[in-house]
């Protein structure tokens, strides 16, 4: 039999909360304190017998009618949720790979990691897991790992945003070179493309708003027209092409934008290609499957060097009940307020918060270790009641099951974004053309819909909680320490903003 656990901490800590309720469990044994709670039922059950009057017949053969079930099952929870009775090591938990291989994600063992010494340590000991609670652990995670499995696989498109939008030309020189080629090929392209005004299509339109458009770069007159107006190295003189070109000592040509921007290794998009994480590349290339590889590539490139990002959608993706259908001045002047109260808040809120979503996990770990070891004690002052047994067995549950909710969070954090800014097949979207910013033109509705998002990994398991509570199952605030074990540290991440504006300010004066 194998107990399994999803996260590294847990594998760890699930044998240390064992070992430790052994422990637990053979003082009270061996002290004589697990016997108390059998004189506790023997004097409850007389003092209740003696409360209820005269018209009950034998008291004392109702208070030992009573006494007797009462022992019984007190036996039954001491034997199946009280002694200690399946062995339980490192051998035997299992880290839990079936998410990671359903989403095609290489995790690795944790014999194969870093810590794999620290797991080893307790190599020389086991602990053992009475029946109940080995039932209750496999039912949790199995209820668990099958409603984690319902949840379809996604892109991580907020990692790829941002990694995008961190991306910079990093060569002072190539940056230049970009400046140069909008001063010689696709400015003058441009304003002959207003001059000659063609009949556009919606995506040509939008194709010739950067400097690698394909129409300028595959029509007669434009790119194959205009040419650099200085001499380029990596482009030898040609007599031919650059006739009435002043020749210079190095030997450089004038290619025509067309060469400029796409000749092999030495083309401008090439070098600014190289700029991007290739696994970068590789990842927008998978999500975005019903896009080829090039023009995955021309999408971040066109993201790289644009001056500013352009505007793709002339609306709001959300529905919200702020303002008025057609704003009035009042409205637009309150909305750019809020835009920037928004903006100076997110600068210590987004950092606080994303602290806090890296230490829930790390802190349901040890509330689980916690309830493990609280077990024993429990249940001998609860007296082995089985209202007890089963208040403790849901807390488990609703423990475990805080896993679905912090996975749910994540996933909808990630995939609302290609709800609403991806392009599949057939399918449709807000907006019709395909920007790797993936929300960063949307500020207002993308940024509050931050803030809503970084609170679901509070709100969605406190929700879970207080569902529970509906149908009597009172798990108490067992999810607190989820807000309060991680308070410090949302603290600490969202100090790092504001030491960083103080010391601005202070090198400003």
């Amino acid at each position: 039999m194998t107990l399994y656990t999803t996260d590294y901490l847990e594998y760890y800590l699930t044998l240390v909360g064992w070992l430790v309720n052994n422990g637990i469990w053979n003082i009270l044994v061996a002290s004589g304190v697990f016997a108390l709670p059998f004189v506790a039922i023997v004097i409850q059950e007389w003092l209740r017998a003696r409360a209820e009057g005269a018209d009950e017949g034998n008291k004392g053969v109702l208070s030992s009618m009573r006494i007797e079930n009462r022992v019984w099952v007190a036996i039954v929870v001491i034997m199946f949720a009280g002694i200690p009775f399946i062995p339980v090591d490192l051998s035997t938990i299992r880290f839990d790979t079936t998410r990671s291989a359903q989403c095609q994600v290489s995790v690795p063992q944790p014999k194969d990691t870093g810590w794999s010494n620290a797991y080893t340590t307790l190599n020389n000991q086991s602990a053992l897991v009475p029946v109940w609670w080995f039932f209750m652990h496999a039912i949790s995670k199995a209820v668990t790992g099958a409603a984690v499995a319902a949840i379809p696989c996604g892109t991580d498109l907020r990692q790829m945003r941002m990694d995008v939008d961190s991306t910079r030309i990093n060569d002072p020189v190539l940056a230049q070179e970009v400046g140069d080629f909008v001063h010689d090929c696709y400015g003058p392209s441009r304003a002959k493309l207003f001059m000659s005004r063609p009949t556009l299509s919606d995506e040509q339109m939008n194709d010739v708003t950067w400097i690698g458009s394909s129409y300028f770069l595959d029509t007669a007159g434009f790119y194959d027209t205009y040419h650099s107006s200085t001499p380029r190295t990596a482009w030898p003189y040609d007599a031919t092409r650059d006739a009435g070109l002043a020749q210079v000592d190095s030997g450089g040509g004038y290619p025509s934008c067309r060469q400029w921007w796409s000749d092999g290794n030495s083309g401008l998009r090439a070098r600014l290609l190289a700029q991007v994480d290739p696994d970068l590349l590789s990842r927008i290339g998978r999500w975005a499957g019903f896009l080829s590889q090039n023009e995955v590539n021309d999408s971040v490139i066109r993201a790289v060097v644009s001056p500013r990002q352009q505007k793709m959608n002339q609306g709001a993706v959300y529905t919200d009940y702020g303002g008025q259908i057609e704003k009035t001045l009042p409205n637009i002047v309150t909305r750019g307020a809020g835009d920037l109260g928004m903006t100076v808040g997110s600068l210590g809120f987004f950092p606080a918060m994303d602290v806090v979503r890296q230490a829930l996990p790390m802190v349901l770990s040890l509330l689980k270790m916690a309830l493990v070891i609280c077990i024993p004690l429990v249940l001998v002052v609860g007296t082995y009641e089985l209202k007890a047994l089963v208040a403790v067995s849901c807390a488990e549950f609703a423990l475990f099951f805080v896993d679905f909710w912090f996975q749910l969070a994540r996933w909808l954090d990630s995939t609302i974004l290609d709800a609403l800014y991806g392009w599949g097949f057939g399918a449709s979207r807000p907006h019709s053309n395909f920007d790797p910013l993936i929300g960063l033109n949307n500020a207002f509705g993308d940024m509050l819909l931050n803030f809503v998002m970084a609170t679901m990994f509070i709100v969605l398991p406190g929700f879970w909680v207080a569902a529970l509570g509906w149908v009597g199952v009172r798990a108490g605030n067992v999810l607190n320490g989820l807000a309060v074990a991680t308070g410090d540290a949302k603290s600490a991440g969202g100090s790092g903003s504001r030491l960083a504006i103080s010391s601005a300010k202070g090198s400003a004066k």
